[in-house]
């Protein structure tokens, strides 16, 4: 092993780590990984930047901008809504045709977009069907996972290997729908454990009927009457500042029967006065005897109660593109610029319902807001939020609103039958959308996942520096020892074993991408250093970097259902790992069959 060779294996350790941690976010840990590569001299500038013209990376913003403008007709939430009703009569057959539609949906649409779409549809079908979120949320990411796999354009994974395939002494592209030969077995499979095996390991953790409930707060939502002796008689909560004395927060104020719901701490108090407040018992008590007001302790606050007029709760998911990542609620003035209240944040398992205007928010936080109809409907498009409640099923008829599927669909089969590469066909087709103001630029520019873009973009050179430092050949060379250890039969299943199990554990630890970029080069050395075809082994990394089911990191889409699904990371593992080993085996005995070696 040279210095070379361990510098470069120590620097994708040091990836692998801090994707573990999340020390940083993706995209910041792939540009630290460039930067360490590129100063230490390992790049030339023209290959530090040679990520940002791959094809691969270029077609996935187009995807993301197509995806966007279909997104825009809710054309897919109609025909799915519309499919399901068709078989409401058997809960079982009902979720397996609203879950086939979904995997059939994600193979021709981003699967992170198709989750964030139906995810409101999909609590609003377990409410339907009288089962907790926890028990369908899951399962959604799931058929969005095995759906992703059926084309090329399903993941940014299936493009990513494609083009490194390519770069790297591939002939022949990875066809358009040639994935489906293995990948619809693989989702039928899928489906059917799904549907019967899943939901016996799925908990039921959170509750449909009651937000109020399914948060725990019942000891932080009470309501306060103002008596005769309280100094907050003729004074405003801002005066007295109870929010900053008291950590309390005055949600609405009642008075002679009216909600009043605006300018709440400008307004003089009078006696008689009941406020609705969110906090703790111990705020509570001290605002109780300081203020000298009433606590009206029988009557704690429900849902039903707080829904009174126009406001509404509503749970709402802090998507990746939002500009609240990485600031608090205090810093980003959420209460002026929305109008609405945040009473609880739910994050990976754990409900965070003290101090919580001091939280950084992170991406697909649950957030339970308060506030009115107008203003949280307002949320989806200013604050980039996805609201998980309401669910619109009607169609959107925008200008040429038909363009944006007849662009897609014509894109893809153009791509499919070899006459445009899917590049160009993306390319056209934007343009067209732009020049018929389908879209309009800085909607183009919003709905690329930029973070995504950025990750793969900085990680393709870490893939061209493993090959010209030798540690592809070196890695290689540790594989085909253990290859070459069992009977000449045998290797090749000994190697597909290999790569799927290898990127199968690496996908589940770190990012798909990365596996990807680090995964196809070293499969371009082993299969050449032992003689065989490299396609089948390329399969397998596609398929393994994307049958993400483990951990709740290992894909995105199992993150976005994380928080609204009330999960604990043990859940993804108690009905993840059979799976996965279940399609480890079936790709296995499938791959040669539609792949020989």
């Amino acid at each position: 092993m040279t210095f070379e060779i361990a510098f470069v294996l120590a620097v994708i350790g040091l990836a692998f780590i801090l994707f573990v941690t999340e020390t940083f976010s993706l995209d910041i840990t792939a540009l630290l990984i460039l930067s360490i590569l590129f100063g230490f001299g390992f790049l030339t500038p023209e290959e530090a930047i040679s990520g940002l013209s791959n094809p691969a990376v270029i077609t996935i913003a187009l995807l993301f901008t197509l995806s966007h403008a279909l997104q825009k007709t809710r054309v897919l939430e109609y025909l799915v809504v519309k499919i399901n009703r068709l078989a409401s009569k058997s809960r079982t057959l009902g979720l397996g045709v609203y879950l086939l539609t979904i995997g059939i949906a994600s193979a021709l649409v981003n699967n992170t977009a198709i989750v964030a779409i139906f995810m409101p549809v999909t609590m609003r079908l377990a409410h339907q069907y009288h089962m907790s979120p926890s028990k369908v949320l899951i399962p959604l990411s799931y058929a969005a996972i095995l759906g992703g796999s059926l084309t090329l354009v399903g993941t940014s994974t299936n493009l990513l290997v494609n083009s490194i395939y390519l770069q790297n002494g591939g002939t022949v592209s990875l066809g358009m729908f040639e994935f489906a030969k293995y990948g619809s077995i693989s989702m039928v499979i899928g489906l059917i454990y799904i549907l019967w095996i899943a939901p016996r390991l799925l908990p039921s953790r959170t509750v449909t009927s009651s937000l109020t409930q399914s948060y725990h707060l019942a000891g932080y939502l009470t309501e306060i009457k103002i008596t005769a002796e309280s100094p907050l008689v003729g004074s405003t909560c801002k005066d007295r500042q109870i929010n900053q004395n008291y950590d309390v927060m005055i949600l609405d104020i009642q008075r002679d029967g009216q909600l009043i719901s605006q300018n709440i701490g400008s307004r003089i108090l009078k006696e008689g006065d009941i406020l609705f407040v969110k906090g703790s018992v111990e705020s509570f008590l001290r605002i109780k005897e300081v203020e000298k007001v009433t606590l009206l302790t029988d009557e704690k606050l429900t849902q039903k109660e707080l829904e009174k007029q126009d406001n509404i709760l509503m749970e709402c998911m802090i998507s990746d593109k939002s500009d609240l990542v990485g600031q608090t609620l205090m810093e980003s003035n959420f209460r002026q610029r929305f109008g609405a209240f945040i009473l609880a944040i739910r994050r990976e398992g754990s409900i965070i319902r003290k101090k919580i205007a001091h939280v950084i928010l992170r991406s697909y936080d649950t957030l339970l807001v308060y506030g009115s109809r107008e203003k949280l409907n307002e949320l989806a498009t200013r604050g980039k939020f996805i609201l998980l409640g309401e669910v619109d099923q009607k169609l959107e008829k925008v200008r040429f609103w038909w363009m944006s599927i007849i662009v897609l669909a014509m894109a893809i089969l153009l791509a499919a039958l070899g006459i445009f590469p899917i590049l160009k066909g993306a390319l056209i087709g934007t343009v067209v959308l732009l020049v018929l103001k389908v879209l309009k630029p800085n909607e183009v520019y919003q709905s690329i996942n930029w973070q995504v873009i950025i990750l793969i973009a900085a990680l393709i050179p870490l893939g061209l520096v493993i090959r010209s430092t030798g540690t592809a050949a070196w890695i290689g060379s540790s594989i085909s020892n253990v290859v070459l250890s069992s009977s000449v039969e045998w290797q090749p299943y000994v190697l597909l074993a290999l790569v799927y199990f290898i990127t199968m554990v690496l996908t589940e630890v770190s990012s798909n991408a990365a596996t990807a970029i680090i995964m196809t080069p070293i499969v371009m050395v082993v299969t050449a250093q032992l003689g065989m075809d490299a396609r089948p082994f390329i399969f397998a990394v596609c398929f393994a970097a994307s049958a993400s089911f483990i951990t709740p990191v290992g894909y995105q889409t199992n993150l976005m259902v994380y928080g609204p699904g009330g999960y604990k990371f043990s859940d993804y593992i108690k009905v993840g790992l059979p799976l996965a080993l279940t399609l480890f085996v079936i790709a296995i005995i499938f791959i040669p069959v539609f792949w020989p070696f």
